[in-house]
């Protein structure tokens, strides 16, 4: 025990590097999959350019004052997710809530990093697997360039033209070779899980299993060492992006796609629905109320200015988003143009494959070396997967090695490895799909969202706005302005209790591909929400009864006080900052009983920031 004690305080002591080195790591982890695979497909179910306004307005109301909040915290107190509940002991159940709202994410996550390693293995065949049609696939149109193949094009048209001339009915849908390589080869997809979801495919298996390999070995470094590598994790990618984004602008039918992506449709503002995917889409792409940027922040210089690097990753995590759904939507402009579709809408289905159909369908028609772009696109996505996923995973290691001091941490990520390998192999079965998008909605979204309020009622309400300011002003020696006073204070937490309850008043059983989920799926999806939001009472209750004083409601009411660890983790710099707060609420008491105003105004001046 001693020896990890000495371990566990010079993991403390740890800082990053660098000021660059945070940053580079906060973009690592903030822009990832969810930008270039989620962000798209949630703009396409919401009516695309529709979308983009509340998902702005949002961003200003709750993604960037959540972001820069974690931000805070982490940094103040140099403690992980859970630890930082010293400051309200109470709602310590909000970071064991958001704990196993991670093991949520990361478990589909992983599998995700799967179907990229096999779209990267498969590149490097001399013609591009999905590119061309097969004799049994019906319906198909091939994905590669129409001059590599025209004959057999042209030959495909025609069959279909009279395919359409002789039947009765003219519904047929198109395909493109793909679509149908994804569905059919890759994920071997089950359209009925009511007799189970199949066995493993045995090539993602082993995939997944070399993604956690690479996971494994990025953590047992730690994060110190991780900062160095996250120069090349953040930057690599974009250089990809941008190259993707200028071949596909240059795609046929591109224009019609870019457009359907950016003309608002001004009565979706309107449509609550689309503000609560806005809410659940920022915090999937920030990462906020799961615990990596306080755990990243927690690594910091205690002084160390991060209102620059708030602004900078939310503000680059917006635009790429814009980068990477320009990008996909010119591809299925020319998706559309190629299958002889007229509304986009009807183009592709939406999902997790809409990544793994539209991007392969755009690389199969690069005319130099599409193999070799098609290698360094899903390298960039796996880079951008393991970014995420890394610090995902750091956060719960973290949390174990806090609580358990004496286990050693490379032994504690072996682990954690290893069980989220074994969650992982759900995903990669034939009806793996549906576990994800079950996960997704109730474990991954429902239970980060709702403990997200709490975070924020903890910290704002409970613990008080002004002694937050005060920390922060301690801390950065800057002056809270009144646009982060009053989103704290109201617009975001009002916003998100608002849409919460919406969505969980309208809330309709989820569906994949158009089907229903069977009865028993949606009884273990609430029962996965149910375990998440239930750590946040449960925990609450635990913690006033271990701190007995008096009645229960004395006990629950000490129990929502600051413990005697709340503060700077360095004894030199807390005694500082007991002084300054000592200070600053004497200041305050003496302003109160001089000014004419009375306590209302002075409180408002308190509010506004004037003292």
């Amino acid at each position: 025990t001693a020896e990890g004690d000495a371990e566990k305080a010079k993991v403390e002591r740890t800082n990053w590097g660098n000021g660059i080195e945070f940053l580079m790591s906060c973009i690592s982890v903030s822009v990832g999959l969810g930008n270039v695979w989620r962000f798209p497909f949630t703009a396409y179910e919401n009516g695309g350019g529709a979308f983009l306004i509340p998902y702005i307005i949002v961003l200003f109301l709750i993604g960037k004052p959540m972001y820069y909040l974690e931000m805070i915290i982490g940094q103040f107190t140099s403690q992980g997710t859970v630890k930082i509940w010293s400051v309200c002991p109470g709602f310590v159940g909000v970071g064991y809530g958001q704990a196993f709202g991670t093991i949520c994410i990361i478990s589909y996550y992983s599998s995700l990093l799967a179907l990229t390693l096999y779209y990267l293995f498969v590149s490097f065949q001399s013609e591009l697997p999905w590119s061309y049609c097969r004799e049994d696939w019906l319906n198909c149109v091939n994905s590669r360039p129409q001059e590599y193949a025209e004959d057999l094009l042209t030959g495909l048209s025609r069959n279909i033209s009279s395919n359409f001339s002789s039947a009765a009915s003219t519904d047929v849908k198109l395909q493109s070779s793909s679509e149908i390589y994804f569905l059919d080869v890759v994920i071997k997809e089950k359209l009925d899980i009511t007799d189970g979801v199949g066995t493993p495919d045995w090539k993602l298996t082993l995939a997944l299993l070399l993604s956690w390999v690479v996971i494994f070995l990025v953590i047992m470094r730690g994060v110190k060492s991780s900062g160095k590598a996250a120069y090349f994790l953040a930057l690599f990618p974009y250089v990809v992006l941008l190259v993707l984004l200028v071949r596909a602008v240059t795609l046929e039918g591109a224009r019609d796609g870019i457009i359907f992506f950016l003309e608002p449709q001004w009565g979706e503002l309107l449509n609550p629905k689309v503000w609560k995917e806005a809410v659940v889409q920022c915090f999937f792409s920030l990462a906020v109320g799961s615990g990596p940027i306080i755990m990243f922040a927690s690594y910091n210089r205690f002084d160390h200015g991060i209102y620059r690097d708030a602004m900078i990753v939310t503000t680059l995590d917006t635009l790429t988003s814009l980068l990477g759904g320009i990008t996909i939507f010119a591809i299925l402009g020319n998706l559309a143009h190629n299958l002889q579709i007229d509304n986009i809408r009807d183009v592709v289905r939406s999902g997790t494959g809409l990544a793994f159909i539209s991007y392969p369908d755009a690389i199969s028609k690069f005319q130099a070396v599409p193999q070799l772009f098609s290698v360094l696109f899903f390298f960039m996505l796996f880079v951008l997967g393991i970014g995420s996923i890394v610090a995902l995973q750091s956060t719960i290691v973290t949390i174990i090695c806090d609580q358990f001091k004496g286990f050693k941490y490379w032994k504690v990520a072996l682990t954690t490895s290893i069980c989220g390998f074994l969650m992982g192999l759900v995903y990669v079965t034939p009806g793996g799909q549906w576990i994800l998008t079950l996960v997704d909605f109730y474990g991954g979204t429902y239970v980060v969202f709702i403990l997200a309020i709490f975070e924020l009622a903890g910290i704002v309400w409970v613990y008080g706005l002004q002694n937050f300011c005060d920390d922060l002003e301690f801390m950065c020696n800057r002056r809270v302005s009144l646009y982060w006073r009053v989103c704290w204070s109201f617009f975001t937490p009002v916003m998100m209790i608002i849409i919460f309850i919406y969505s969980m008043a309208t809330i309709e059983p989820i569906q994949y591909s158009e089907i229903y989920f069977p009865e028993a799926a949606n009884v273990a999806g609430w029962l996965l929400f149910a375990i998440g939001a239930a750590q946040f009472p449960l925990w609450g209750i635990w913690v006033a009864s271990r701190n007995s004083q008096g009645n229960f409601f004395q006990s629950l009411k000490a129990s929502l006080k600051p413990s005697d660890k709340w503060g700077p983790a360095n004894p030199d710099i807390k005694r500082e900052w007991l002084v300054f707060k000592s200070q600053r609420a004497a200041e305050r008491a003496v302003l109160q009983q001089s000014s004419k105003l009375g306590h209302f105004w002075q409180k408002i001046g308190n509010f506004c920031g004037s003292k």
